[in-house]
């Protein structure tokens, strides 16, 4: 079971970048998929969520109106574009999969599969 994520990058503050979760080993259609990111010396914090379906979504406040979460279950694949970006988004990047499908959760422990995660840097 993988999760593979790229498309981190350096980045001027007000710009933009797409991120993408490359899924493989097990279908995770069913499952909610998410993204998280940690800064240096910083928790995992969660970012944004998304259910199987795409049809609830849930976000940090600190990113609402600026990213996008959005999956396409046909290529096991899930998505995170980033507007507006901030010197105070920079932090790797990890998606993750949760069987907990009732809800979305906000909890690092409840996501049971994680990516390797992706740099991303936002210049001032």
């Amino acid at each position: 079971v993988q999760l593979q994520a790229s498309g981190g990058g350096l980045v001027q503050a007000g710009g933009s970048l797409r991120l993408s979760c490359a899924a493989s080993g097990r279908t995770f259609n069913s499952d909610v998929m998410g993204w998280f990111r940690q800064a240096p010396g910083k928790e995992r914090e969660f970012v944004a969520g998304s259910s199987w379906s795409g049809g609830t979504v849930s976000y940090a406040d600190s990113v609402k109106g600026r990213f996008t979460i959005s999956r396409a279950n046909a290529k096991n694949t899930l998505y995170l574009e980033m507007n507006d970006l901030k010197p105070e988004d920079t932090a790797i990047y990890y998606c993750a999969a949760s069987e907990i499908r009732i809800r979305i959760s906000r909890e690092v422990r409840n996501w049971s599969y994680w990516g390797q995660g992706t740099q991303v840097t936002v210049s001032s």
